[in-house]
């Protein structure tokens, strides 16, 4: 097994290189930044020199028919979304998407555009083409999951807030985008400061590209693998130095933990709330029961059908979001915003140019209302957020009277 880095000045147009052996194989890692025009060229020269019998990139199937057919949302089953309860995965996409034109539209090329000539081009010379990075919903689930509630609540917040700037991106920001990873720059200082979310972010995918590549192309005995710059040395050294076995490396790091924890807190309030409706009942009359059921009602029905009518959702879809939250305790681990998005859905059903438009309008307040895919998204966040506050607020309003 053998190493050697460099920064290559021939086929590679001068971009920074990794070449090893393992196993038969030659690969050569090549370090791309993913808004260069210079790092399409060094992928283009690189696959016409015809050097290399397989390609990978660092895309997976999502991003890669993202890049390659620009259609490919309009086939997304969005019933199929809400129903396996994907909409913060597919929120987080479009924001980055949203980030990703912010950023065409300033430096003049599609972020990405090297990894995309890659495939396109090692199609064209029929040469075998490896997705080998994670798929982004997975590396969002997984990142959510070691964070904290409040971190949680932060990066939510700020990837919100990335949706709708109108800023530019800082030259700081281009610059650690030309060095680092498209998903890490997405997520800005927040990546930064967070050694988890860094872990997730970069490092694991480092072992993931890297155990993907050891699952060899039948026949192949040099690869070309074009990555961002910022995973080429942790690449190098996990294909290099791993031991583990590809297939269950890559198994494992694709793996959401369901959590098995019990909710605690939302149990307690429940039976809290429930507990008190239910004392009002026989210790302080009929009345007494039903003002406290009232209450409830009135709270999370109320504040539900409010962040439905804000995310401007069909009647129909804010009379479900009313109903549904204050059965919240008869149906744990169903949102009220699943009901409400689903009627959305099927009331005002996106067509096909609202999916062609998705990227576009994604970037805009305006957009969001106005598209309708965005606007499911935003009646399921909004009628769950209503609902929570309304939790809270019809809690402390039954407590304050039991105790009054």
């Amino acid at each position: 097994m053998s190493t050697e880095s460099s920064t290559a000045t021939d086929a590679f147009a001068g971009q920074p290189i990794v070449e090893l052996e393992r196993d038969g194989v030659r690969y050569t890692l090549l370090g791309t930044a993913h808004v260069s025009k210079t790092s399409i060229d060094a992928v283009m020269a690189a696959i016409d020199s015809g050097r290399f019998d397989a390609v990978a990139v660092e895309l997976d199937e999502q991003r890669h028919k993202a890049l390659t057919h620009p259609d490919a949302l309009a086939q997304l089953d969005l019933v199929k979304v809400i129903r396996e309860r994907k909409i913060a995965p597919f929120a987080a996409n479009l924001a980055l998407a949203a980030y990703q034109r912010r950023l065409a539209e300033q430096l003049g090329i599609e972020p990405g555009a090297e990894l995309k000539a890659a495939a396109v081009e090692a199609a064209a010379r029929g040469l075998p083409l490896q997705l080998i990075d994670r798929d982004v919903g997975i590396t969002f689930r997984r990142i959510l999951h070691g964070l904290r509630w409040w971190d949680r609540m932060k990066l939510v917040g700020g990837l919100a807030g990335g949706l709708f700037a109108s800023d530019e991106v800082s030259e700081d920001d281009i610059e650690r985008l030309k060095e680092g990873d498209m998903l890490e720059s997405s997520f800005g200082e927040f990546a930064r400061d967070t050694p988890s979310l860094y872990a997730t972010l970069i490092d694991e995918r480092d072992q993931y590209m890297a155990a993907k590549l050891r699952e060899r192309v039948d026949g192949a005995t040099h690869v070309l693998a074009v990555v961002g710059a910022g995973h080429l040395k942790g690449m190098a050294r996990y294909l290099a130095e791993d031991q583990r076995e590809p297939a269950e490396l890559t198994a494992q790091l694709a793996h959401v933990v369901k959590k098995r924890n019990i909710p605690w807190i939302t149990i307690i309030l429940m039976l809290l709330i429930c507990g008190g409706i239910a004392w009002g009942y026989f210790n302080g009359g009929g009345e007494l029961g039903r003002e406290l059921l009232l209450q409830w009602v009135v709270w999370t029905g109320g504040l539900a059908g409010l962040g439905a009518l804000l995310a401007r959702g069909h009647l129909l879809s804010i009379l479900a979001a009313a109903i549904s939250a204050p059965l919240k305790p008869f149906r744990p681990g169903l949102p009220p915003g699943m009901f409400s998005a689903l009627v959305e859905v099927h009331l005002r059903k996106p067509a096909y140019p609202d999916f062609l438009a998705l990227r576009d309008d994604a970037q805009t307040l305006g957009g969001w209302y106005r598209n309708r895919v965005c606007r499911v998204v935003l009646v399921f966040l909004l009628t769950n957020i209503g609902s929570m506050i309304g939790v809270w607020v019809s809690g402390a309003a039954i407590l304050r009277k039991l105790v009054g």
